[in-house]
């Protein structure tokens, strides 16, 4: 903490008045990314279209935001990350997963995995391609990662669904 208060030229009362820890101050970075996530998100979930086209609407833009930031998200995520930083980037992605699941998983019912493992399942899918894309020096494009990352997790989250309450073309359960 004293290193961030020095580097920030800031006394210790002022830090504390704006966050309550480091991690605070680590999530506090990155909400203005998640907001605008979720943003295109509701946005490409309002439009309407091809169910599938809908879901993950934030992947492509996580991922082009990553390559924006090449040079600096290596370091906060991958091999040499801070748990810290990874703690705040796993929930990001959870909150918006546990959205997605919400939204497009209508009810619950025999045979269904639970929503929280459906979260943390393709939340944590989606954290590990970002550290191996990181980590691989980007040799995929934006799209390639987008669509590997959507090949894996539409399947997944279609089939969380029970056979009662599956989910249709248009995002709607169905009996």
């Amino acid at each position: 903490m004293q290193d961030i208060i020095q580097r920030a030229n800031v006394g210790r009362a002022t830090f504390y008045l704006h966050y309550d820890n480091k991690e605070d101050l680590l999530g506090s970075g990155f909400s203005g990314l998640q907001a605008e996530l979720r943003e295109r998100q509701k946005a490409l979930r309002e439009r309407g279209g091809e169910f599938d086209e809908r879901l993950f609407a934030f992947s492509y833009h996580l991922l082009e935001h990553a390559h924006k930031h090449r040079e600096v998200i290596p370091a906060m995520v991958g091999k040499r990350g801070g748990a810290a930083i990874q703690h705040v980037l796993r929930k990001l992605l959870a909150d918006l997963m546990r959205e997605e699941v919400k939204a497009m998983i209508h009810e619950k019912g025999p045979g269904s995995v639970p929503a929280e493992a459906t979260v943390e399942f393709l939340s944590s899918g989606l954290f590990g391609l970002l550290v191996w894309w990181l980590n691989g020096r980007m040799r995929l494009s934006v799209e390639e990662m987008n669509e590997a990352f959507r090949k894996l997790a539409i399947p997944a989250l279609k089939a969380s669904a029970d056979r009662r309450s599956r989910i249709d073309r248009q995002g709607n359960a169905r009996p």
